[in-house]
């Protein structure tokens, strides 16, 4: 539908829908079927949501909708309409466009919806509206289950959805910033009119009734959305005092601010000279150097001192984006005043009649997979806010009872697990992952808070149960693991600093806890779980047992005769299921004849005689010429000799063949690793397990908390002090704290003017302090280890000493015994002595005559990089298992190529191989062989052909000996243009090409000087580049590969779209991308240099005399690397699976997408293509380049007049 019809129809609908007059609203008769076509029109909008979009400028629901659900409400028909279309238009932004778009024209439609969302809760917020709302919800549920309709019931959901939707529209930042706290917001006039209304009674009334049970998502989604801005602190509070409470708290607030601002002033004031400004002096900074040599010499007044830094003046360095901390949650308001007592009211009813019933509901239909993907996260969020508000409002363990817990506890410490993990995978959505995780986090804080309220409550009963919970969560190792896990992982990019702070809190919290459940007990047992690794060598294939001698042969037969003897005279009875031959199967009829004389001698040498007569006998009724298995009228004795002849004889057999690998995948080990789970039980030291807090993830994290001091609780400070004095005081590991992030931290903790208040923070730092100084007075080293994080063992070398560590201890706690200089002189000498010894492994050769015993293949690669006789592991490859097989012969190359050259046109050219092969092999070595000798490109050029009809060959394949293709459905639109039918032309042109096709001497040399005379001189000398480097390369390795063409200019990527051009390519024998995934044309293997070099030449630019120019060194092609530089995967050499080089241009098959490029095209000669890549020096000029430098017009506009001329020609 068009744009332009669609305000039309739009228009005309709306219109038919009534008018307003004052306070009444008038309906036009068409009103049903104009809200129904409303309803159609939003089905069926686009990506843009245009329709949305119209309605919502127009004002539909505020000046037509809402009237009409206010004054016709006993219209069945037309009310559920208005209903369905308001749930539509009030659905949230991000279920309408998925996820925040990126591109900043959705992201423009995204928050033009948003704001008219806001419009319409806004208008919401009417006493009527929700009225309505309750008085038809009440006669709904009124209805007993026999009497209600499926339409009922339907109607329920759109309410309770509608309700929803409007909740859930966030506020206005525009108007939150003009608010402040204790004025009614749009979402507290919104809460109110809910309240007056009756609508939250109904709401309780549907989470306890046991008929509603299928509402239980529904109303705790709500529920949740009505406590959006809520603090369960506030609300507790607010029940236990008055008004005058918050109005000191308040004033206790604002008199640490106008505390800490005279602080300040005061030190302002001592700071200030006593002499004029003017007369400040010049003072030189001894110590400080300049930008020579000399000192810094300092301009202002002494009492600037303290702020002077080098990067005064210098423009502040700019954060990347995905170097950028987490943006915070949007910050609680303070509701108005009735709307919190309201709110209390109904958490107070809310978790007497309604709590234990609901979450248990909740959690069913979660466990049970009921409910839509990620409904748990308001489970969550419902445990931690309605069990804080009970633990604060006069604590009673049996309104939560459902929600406290082992089961409880274990499943949050799943989910937060579950997220944890996917915040790892999911890098994309790894925000969205972190506020689920801290919602979790919350939720288990909640737990142990509550557990922690119980043991002071004055039934022993609850104490007991207090007791049996922490022993349950104590003594499994998953949970006194898992925040050690967050502290280790946690990303400041991805996580929010308020994750930070109650991750902090609850470690605090569960230390506190544990220590004290620990006191009481002089033994503590926990479980241990342990992951063993063991190392298992993979299965070898043994090796074939030796053969025997002829005097065991000989006693062998003397044994077999009577055996043979009674089989002859029919004593013994002979198997009927000895096949010899197969005809079902690939192998070849002669070689199946040598297996069966195999199979006969092994059955003798097993004592097997009837089977081995039996088998005799078949096959020479298989193979009845030439008398192998004996003449059809063979007697006893010649039977007797003829097993004792094939028993005696040296029959050759095969080696048995290595399981072959999966060619896609390399394993470096020999050994894998099979996991065990061990689960045992042990003595539990508290002192122990704190001493895995102490690491650098943890400190770092503290510290990073820390850093806002001033905006952190006092708790929270308290906390993160706490936990750093565990780790310096309780461990004996003060250096662990040595740190100048830290110390720069205490720095301004201490000259902060307001640090009175931050007393047990200010005791930390000069504790810390004092110690490092200590220290640093026997330890000069100490001002150096400030610069890095450290670790116990770190920490004790710094007080005990430099290599005090025994063997065993901190980080020398391993099984590798260190390298002494007499074995790195022995390890240097082998390698020397082995390093030019070519075809062998030079690692398994120093192994086998290194004099110290136990070093690994590992320990000596290692060794010898870091002594650095070599720059990494990977100069040192493993050798692929299954490479140790018989080499291909001259004889069996040359038996292939013919044989691949005969069945090359076949639909099955591997089958016919493998059939006619004389040495058995594999069907991956022989795939690897054709690849080796350059017979094929890529292993899909050797799968089996399906045959297709045909309708003819394409127009020009006959030409160009190309094979036919199946032609393209033509029962396309007749409107196509002809440069669509022309690119199709092209497409079918440009299907697979035979890869031993060979260019003729001189192709291409008409089509490439026209090219030269048309403007193309720069592409052309590029082409010619590549090819000269192609043949270098393959005359230098002696191996030939497919080489991508990759076009690094705007000016090569245009060549390479024009039909011309890429006629000129085939020509030259290039080929086009294959497929789908690659997206390049290649130069094939099967060229020669010879030939390479030959189709360079034909390309040459020519001079007036019809030579072409000399060219003294072919340069690097674009895509070629520097010398000294690596060679990028995927550039200049195909992989085995032919992957698709990733850089990122457009694919010839879309000529008419280009990207964007900073590089200029004319800058290709002298800047290079890419970073990373060195270009040749320019060719010489010619005369259509200094043409183009005298023309001012930009090279874009010369080459769309070139164009239009060539198409004036045309016509």
């Amino acid at each position: 539908m068009d744009w332009y019809m669609m305000n039309c129809e739009l228009l005309a609908t709306c219109s038919a829908l009534g008018y307003l007059e004052g306070d009444v609203y008038h309906r036009e008769p068409d009103c049903l079927e104009s809200v129904k076509d409303l309803i159609r029109y939003l089905r069926h909008e686009d990506e843009s949501r245009d329709v949305r979009q119209q309605l919502g400028a127009a004002q539909i629901l505020q000046n037509d909708l809402l009237p009409i659900l206010v004054q016709y409400p006993q219209e069945k028909v037309l009310f559920d309409a208005v209903i369905r279309l308001m749930v539509n238009l009030t659905q949230p932004a991000l279920l309408c466009f998925g996820k925040v778009p990126a591109d900043a024209t959705s992201r423009h439609h995204f928050l033009q919806v948003l704001s008219y969302l806001q419009a319409y809760k806004e208008a919401f917020a009417s006493e009527k509206v929700f009225v309505v709302l309750s008085e038809k919800l009440y006669n709904l549920l009124q209805l007993d289950w026999e009497q209600r309709q499926e339409e009922d019931t339907l109607l329920i959901e759109r309410i309770l959805l509608l309700v929803r939707n409007v909740l859930h529209v966030p506020p206005d930042p525009t108007e939150e910033q003009q608010g402040v706290d204790g004025d009614a917001s749009v979402h507290d006039r919104v809460l109110w009119a809910l309240h007056i209304s009756g609508m939250d009674d109904l709401l309780k009334f549907l989470a306890s009734a046991q008929v509603e049970q299928q509402w239980a998502l529904h109303v705790l989604e709500i529920i949740s959305l009505m406590f959006r801005d809520q603090s369960p602190e506030e609300l507790a509070a607010l029940g236990q005092g008055t008004a005058g409470a918050e109005h000191r708290e308040d004033m206790q607030e604002l008199e640490t601010l106008r505390q800490r601002e005279l602080a300040e002033k005061r030190t302002r004031a001592r700071q200030r000279p006593s002499r004029h400004s003017r007369f400040g002096g010049s003072y030189v900074l001894q110590g400080v150097k300049s930008i020579g040599d000399r000192d810094v010499v300092f301009h202002k007044g002494l009492h600037n001192l303290k702020s002077y830094t080098h990067d005064l003046g210098k423009e502040p360095r700019r954060l990347p984006r995905r170097r950028q901390a987490a943006p915070e949650a949007e910050p609680s308001r303070r509701s108005a005043r009735n709307v919190r007592l309201f709110l209390r009211h109904f958490c107070q009813d809310f978790l007497e009649g309604c709590y234990n019933r609901l979450m248990l509901l909740v959690k069913d239909q979660l466990v049970r997979e009921k409910a839509q993907q990620h409904d748990e996260t308001y489970y969550l969020w419902a445990t931690a806010f309605f069990m804080a508000f009970n633990r604060l409002h006069g604590f009673r363990p049996e309104l939560v009872s459902e929600t406290v817990g082992v089961r409880a506890f274990h499943f949050i410490e799943q989910n937060l697990t579950t997220y944890y993990e996917m915040a790892l995978m999911d890098k994309k959505e790894a925000t969205t992952w972190a506020h689920r995780m801290h919602l979790a986090l919350k939720a288990y804080q909640e737990l142990l808070r509550t557990v922690q309220e119980m043991d002071r409550s004055p039934e022993q009963a609850v104490r007991d149960s207090s007791q049996v919970i922490k022993s349950n969560i104590f003594y499994l190792m998953e949970y006194r693991e898992l925040f050690l896990t967050l502290f280790r992982k946690f990303d400041e990019t991805k996580q929010p600093r308020s994750f930070l702070r109650d991750l902090v809190e609850t470690a605090h919290l569960f230390l506190r806890m544990l220590e004290r459940f620990c006191r009481g007990r002089a033994n503590l047992v926990v479980q241990s779980k342990r992951v063993r690794r063991k190392k298992k060598k993979k299965p070898h294939v043994p090796e074939a047992p030796a053969p025997p001698s002829a005097a065991e042969l000989e006693q062998l037969w003397e044994g077999l005769a009577p055996q043979v003897q009674a089989c002859l005279e029919g004593e013994v009875p002979l198997p009927e299921d000895m096949v010899p031959f197969d005809a079902a199967s690939e192998t070849p009829v002669e070689e199946q004849r040598a297996e069966a004389v195999l199979r006969i001698q092994e059955c003798l040498r097993d004592s097997r005689v009837p089977q081995a007569l039996q088998l005799l006998r078949s096959a020479r009724e298989v193979w009845p010429e030439g008398d192998v298995f004996g003449s059809a009228d063979v007697g006893p004795p010649e039977e007797t000799q003829l097993l004792r002849e094939i028993l005696v004889a040296p029959l050759p057999r095969n080696a048995p063949a290595e399981p072959e690998e999966p060619e896609e995948e390399e394993e470096e080990d020999e050994e894998e690793e099979e996991q065990t789970l061990q689960v045992s039980e042990k003595e539990f030291n508290f002192l122990d397990y704190l001493k895995r807090f102490a690491c650098a993830p943890v400190v770092r994290a503290l510290v990073l908390l820390l850093r806002g001091y001033a905006r952190n609780s006092a708790h929270t400070n308290h906390c993160a002090a706490r936990l750093l004095h565990r780790l310096a005081r309780d461990l004996h590991m003060e250096p662990l704290l040595f740190q100048l992030s830290l110390f720069a931290l205490f720095h301004r903790l201490l000259s902060d003017p307001a640090a009175a208040a931050h007393q047990e923070l200010v005791t930390l730092a000069k504790f810390i302090l004092g110690k490092f100084f200590a220290l640093a007075a026997t330890n000069k080293k100490a001002f150096v280890e400030l610069l890095f994080w450290k670790s116990p063992a770190i920490v004790c070398e710094m007080t005990k000493g430099y290599g005090s560590l025994q063997e065993g201890e901190g980080t020398t706690r391993s099984r590798v015994p260190p390298w002494t200089p007499q074995e790195e002189q022995e390890l240097r000498e082998l390698y020397w002595k082995y390093k030019e010894v070519e075809g062998g492994d030079i690692i398994a050769a120093i192994l086998a005559h290194l004099p110290t015993p136990g070093r690994t293949r590992k320990q000596v690669v290692k060794q010898l990089v870091r002594m650095g006789l070599a720059s990494s592991a990977k100069d040192f490859p493993r050798e692929r298992k299954g490479t140790r097989i018989v080499l291909w012969t001259q004889e069996q190359e040359e038996e292939l190529t013919r044989l691949f050259e005969e069945f090359h046109g076949s639909d099955d050219v591997l089958g016919n191989i493998m059939k006619h092969l004389t040495a058995r092999r594999s069907r991956a070595r022989v795939v690897e062989k054709l690849l080796g000798l350059g017979l094929v490109a890529e292993r899909k050029e050797l799968y089996k052909k399906r045959r297709r009809k045909s309708h003819g060959p394409g127009p020009g394949q006959a030409a160009t000996g190309v094979p036919a293709m199946p032609a393209q459905d033509s029962s396309g639109d007749d409107e196509d243009s002809e440069e669509e039918e022309e690119e199709d032309e092209d497409e079918a042109e440009e299907g697979r090409m035979e890869e031993h096709w060979v260019p003729q001497e001189g192709a291409g040399q008409d089509l490439a000087q026209r090219l030269h005379r048309e403007g193309l001189a720069g592409p052309l000398r590029w082409l010619e580049n590549c090819l000269r480097r192609a043949a270098g390369d393959r005359e230098e390795d002696g191996v030939s590969h497919p080489v991508p063409l990759v076009p690094l200019t705007e000016e090569n990527e245009d060549a390479m779209e024009d039909r011309r051009f890429r006629s000129l390519l085939r020509q030259l024998g290039l080929r086009p991308p294959a497929s789908e995934q690659e997206s390049f044309w290649r130069i094939p293997a099967a060229l020669t240099p010879q030939q390479l070099r030959r189709a360079a030449a034909s390309i040459a630019h020519r001079g007036p005399s019809g030579s072409p120019q000399e060219v003294s060194e072919p340069p690097g092609c674009p895509q070629d690397p520097a010398p000294a530089e690596p060679l990028p995967a995927g550039l200049g050499s195909d992989s085995e699976s032919e992957e698709p080089v990733p850089v990122p241009v457009p694919s010839p098959v879309q000529p008419r997408t280009k990207r964007r490029r900073e590089l200029a095209s004319e800058d290709e000669d002298e800047d290079g293509g890419s970073s990373g890549t060195r270009l040749a020096p320019p060719a010489p000029r010619s005369e259509e380049d200094e043409e183009e430098e005298e023309d001012p017009q930009p090279r874009g506009r010369r080459k769309r007049i070139r164009c239009v001329e060539e198409e004036e020609e045309e016509d």
